[in-house]
């Protein structure tokens, strides 16, 4: 049996991993074929457990290969807990994605956590849709995880150690911070909106001056 965590993204799902990587009888990975195009994306092994949120755009082909002969585990966070993470990730990853390619460049009017709660809202929707043919399928919800965990762990009929992957959820992992080369790449953002000259007499972290060298697009769009 094959069993996807389908989720927003910053809702625990690294931390699920972890916590399934103590059950012996399934193998269990984090985003682990993201890079794979075709019928590669979906080949998973067989008795294996996949967290990974692109796969709440991927669900008609992800219904294609596994359908209802695969277990699925709707992984939830608050909406407001999990908006507030991908805050603090605004300018790069899936939710960078959504405001400049789904949404093709929302107007700036529309501030990070209004953003952030329109894409959780769209994600968990797709998901809940996908779901409504499945026989087998459970809500998980993060802040009642230890209690959801051990359900998992019978109706997938788990082998190992329970209570090793319980106190995985006492761990934070793969929190969101406020990297400075983020503050770097808003004040080169700034730059290209307003120019360089009237910024130069403003205060700004030491590296934004020595950044001449680096394509300011590369910067602005948090691939540094």
């Amino acid at each position: 049996m094959n069993i996807f965590v389908l989720n927003t993204g910053r809702c625990g799902s690294t931390t699920f991993i972890k916590a399934c990587q103590h059950i012996t009888n399934f193998t269990s990975a984090h985003e682990s074929r993201i890079m794979l195009l075709g019928d590669a994306r979906f080949q998973y092994p067989e008795n294996h457990i996949e967290a990974d949120n692109r796969l709440s755009w991927l669900l008609g082909r992800l219904d294609r290969y596994y359908g209802k002969d695969a277990m699925y585990v709707h992984l939830k966070r608050n909406d407001h807990d999990t908006a507030r993470s991908f805050v603090k990730r605004y300018s790069v990853g899936i939710v960078a994605a959504y405001r400049h390619a789904v949404h093709w460049e929302l107007p700036e009017s529309n501030d990070a956590m209004s953003v952030s709660l329109d894409y959780c809202d769209t994600v968990n929707s797709n998901i809940e849709l996908f779901l409504k043919d499945k026989p087998n399928w459970m809500s998980f919800s993060l802040e009642n995880a230890k209690v959801d965990f051990r359900k998992f762990w019978e109706m997938i009929g788990a082998e190992g150690n329970l209570e090793s992957a319980l106190l995985e959820f006492d761990i934070a992992y793969n929190a969101s911070k406020r990297p400075r080369r983020r503050l770097i790449a808003r004040t080169v953002r700034r730059i290209l909106r307003i120019g360089k000259k009237s910024l130069i007499s403003q205060e700004m972290p030491d590296e934004a001056l020595h950044l001449t060298a680096i394509p300011l697009r590369s910067i602005a769009a948090g691939e540094l």
